[in-house]
C-alpha cells in the first residue's frame, strides 16, 4: 500500500525529466531533419560515373590540361629550329633627310631626299650543337606533362569514388543508428510499463532514457557527418544542384590478382616511376648542351638588301625628280664557336651529371614506397575480407542475444541493464560491418589505382571451397 502511494510521487520527477529530454531533442531533430530535407529533381549518380563526371567537371583537371597543351607548344618551337629563319628589316620606311652643309671654300650643298632601306635576310643552321638536346628536353618535358596529367586524373578518380563510398557508408550508418533508436525506444517503454505496474525500478526507466538520449544524439551526428560528406562529393565533382545516390551499400567488386602479380603491374605501369627516368633523361641532356657550347654551330645566310631613294642629297641644286635604286645579295657560310669560357659550361656540366646521378636514389626511393603501399593495400583488403564475414558472424549471433535477453527481462528473469548491453552489442557488430565493407572497397580502389589492373565483377576463388564454405566472401 506504501509503495503504492509513494510510486506516483517519484514517478512525477521522473516523467517530467523524460519529457523534458524529449522535448529538447525532439527540437533538435527537427531542425536537423530541415537541414537534410530532401530536394526535387535530384539526379542519380552511379559508382560506375565517378570516372566520367571527375573528368567532365574537375577544375583541377582542367588547369593541368593546359598545362600538357602548353608543353606541346613549347616542343613545336623546338622543332621549329630545324627549319630556316627569315628576317625582314627596313632602315625607314620611308625615312625623309633635309639639311644643308655650309663650306666657306667650296660651294654649300643641300639634302632633301625620300629613301628606304629594306633588307631580308634567311638563315639556316647546318650544324647546332644544342638543338638535338633542346628538343629532346623539351619531348620529355612534354611526356612528364602528360603523366602528371594522367597521374592527378587517376588520384582525383579514386578520391571521388573514396567519398562516394563515404557517403554510402554514411546511409548505413544512419541506418544502424535508427535501429538502435527503435529499440532504445521500445526499452523505454518495457521500462516505464514495469515501473507503472510496480516491478520495476526508477533506476531501469532513467537508465532506458539516458540511452534513448545517447542514441538520438548519435543519430543527429550521423545525419550531419551524411551532409558533410555530401558536400565533399559535390566539391570535387563540381555538381551545383542536388543529386542523390545509390544507398545501398555492397561490394563494388572483387580482386582476383596475386601479390607478386600485383606488385610487378605496379611498377611497370607505374607514371611517377617513369617521370623519375625522364627528369633523369632531362638533366642527362641539359648537361650535353653545356659540353656542346664548346663546338661551332655552322649556318648559312642569305642576305638581300635594297635601296631606294627620291631626290637629291649633298647637291648644290636639288632635283625633286630625281631617283634611283641599288640592291646587293649575299650568300655565306658562316659559324661561331666558343673557345673558352673560364670553366662555366664544364662545371655546369658538372652539376648536372650529379643531379641526374640523383635521379637514381629518387628512383630506388620511390619503387620501395610502391612495393610497400601495394603489398599494405594487398594485405588490408585481405583483413577486411575477414573482417566483413567475422561481422556478419557477430551480427547473427548479437540478434539472437538481444532476442533471448529480452525474453529473460519480459519474464522478469534478467535487468534491463542485459538488454541495453546485447543492443548496444548489436549496434557495434553492424557498425563493423559496415566498416569493413567501407575499408574494402577503399582497398578495391587503391589497388586498382597503384596496380593499373582492373576490379572484377565476378569472384573467381576454388569452387568446391565456396561450396563448403557459406562464409566465403564470394556470398556476400
Amino acid at each position: 500500500m506504501l509503495r503504492r502511494f509513494i510510486n506516483p510521487i517519484l514517478a512525477f520527477p521522473i516523467c517530467l525529466s523524460i519529457n523534458s529530454h524529449e522535448a529538447i531533442l525532439s527540437q533538435t531533430k527537427n531542425n536537423i531533419e530541415e537541414i537534410l530535407q530532401e530536394k526535387e529533381n535530384q539526379i542519380l549518380i552511379n559508382y560506375s560515373e565517378i570516372d566520367n563526371i571527375t573528368l567532365k567537371n574537375n577544375q583541377e583537371l582542367k588547369a593541368l590540361e593546359n598545362l600538357v597543351i602548353s608543353s606541346n607548344f613549347n616542343l613545336s618551337s623546338k622543332i621549329a629550329k630545324r627549319y630556316p629563319s627569315i628576317d625582314l628589316q627596313a632602315s625607314g620606311l620611308p625615312k625623309y633627310v633635309s639639311g644643308k652643309n655650309y663650306n666657306s671654300i667650296l660651294s654649300s650643298t643641300k639634302t632633301s631626299q625620300f629613301s628606304a632601306n629594306p633588307t631580308i635576310n634567311i638563315k639556316l643552321n647546318l650544324i647546332d650543337p644544342q638543338r638535338r638536346s633542346e628538343i629532346k628536353i623539351a619531348k620529355n618535358n612534354y611526356e612528364i606533362a602528360k603523366n602528371n596529367f594522367e597521374i592527378k586524373k587517376k588520384d582525383l578518380i579514386q578520391e571521388a569514388k573514396a567519398r562516394y563510398h563515404k557517403f554510402q557508408k554514411s546511409y548505413e550508418d544512419i541506418k544502424n543508428k535508427k535501429l538502435s533508436l527503435d529499440l532504445s525506444i521500445t526499452s523505454l517503454n518495457d521500462a516505464k510499463s514495469k515501473f507503472d505496474a510496480g516491478i520495476g525500478t526508477k533506476f531501469e526507466v532513467l537508465e532506458a532514457n539516458a540511452q534513448l538520449s545517447r542514441d538520438r544524439i548519435s543519430l543527429n551526428e550521423k545525419k550531419i557527418q551524411h551532409e558533410i560528406n555530401k558536400l565533399a562529393i559535390k566539391e570535387i565533382l563540381n555538381i551545383k544542384g542536388d543529386f542523390a545516390i545509390n544507398q545501398k551499400q555492397k561490394l563494388v567488386g572483387f580482386w582476383n590478382h596475386k601479390l607478386n602479380k600485383n606488385i610487378i603491374e605496379g611498377l611497370d605501369k607505374s607514371l611517377s616511376l617513369k617521370n623519375i627516368n625522364l627528369k633523369k633523361s632531362i638533366k642527362q641532356n641539359q648537361a650535353k648542351n653545356y659540353l656542346n657550347a664548346y663546338k661551332p654551330n655552322i649556318y648559312i645566310s642569305n642576305t638581300f638588301a635594297s635601296s631606294f631613294s627620291k631626290g637629291d642629297a649633298l647637291v648644290e641644286e636639288i632635283n625633286p625628280e630625281k631617283y634611283g635604286s641599288s640592291y646587293t645579295n649575299t650568300v655565306s657560310l658562316n659559324f661561331n664557336w666558343n673557345i673558352f669560357d673560364g670553366g662555366q659550361n664544364t662545371n655546369l656540366y658538372k652539376s648536372s651529371k650529379a643531379d641526374a646521378k640523383s635521379e637514381d636514389y629518387s628512383f630506388n626511393n620511390l619503387e620501395n614506397i610502391l612495393k610497400t603501399n601495394i603489398s599494405k593495400a594487398y594485405l588490408n583488403l585481405k583483413l577486411n575480407e575477414e573482417k566483413i564475414l567475422s561481422s556478419q558472424k557477430e551480427i547473427s549471433s548479437t540478434k539472437e542475444s538481444l532476442r533471448l535477453a529480452r525474453l529473460r527481462y519480459d519474464v522478469g528473469i534478467s535487468t534491463l541493464k542485459d538488454v541495453l548491453v546485447r543492443q548496444k552489442e548489436l549496434s557495434n557488430a553492424n557498425s563493423k560491418n559496415i566498416d569493413a565493407i567501407y575499408n574494402y572497397n577503399l582497398n578495391l580502389d587503391e589497388l586498382e589505382r597503384l596496380t593499373f589492373l582492373r576490379i572484377s565483377n565476378i569472384c573467381n576463388e576454388n569452387d568446391s571451397f565456396i561450396k563448403n564454405n557459406i562464409q566465403s566472401i564470394c556470398n556476400i
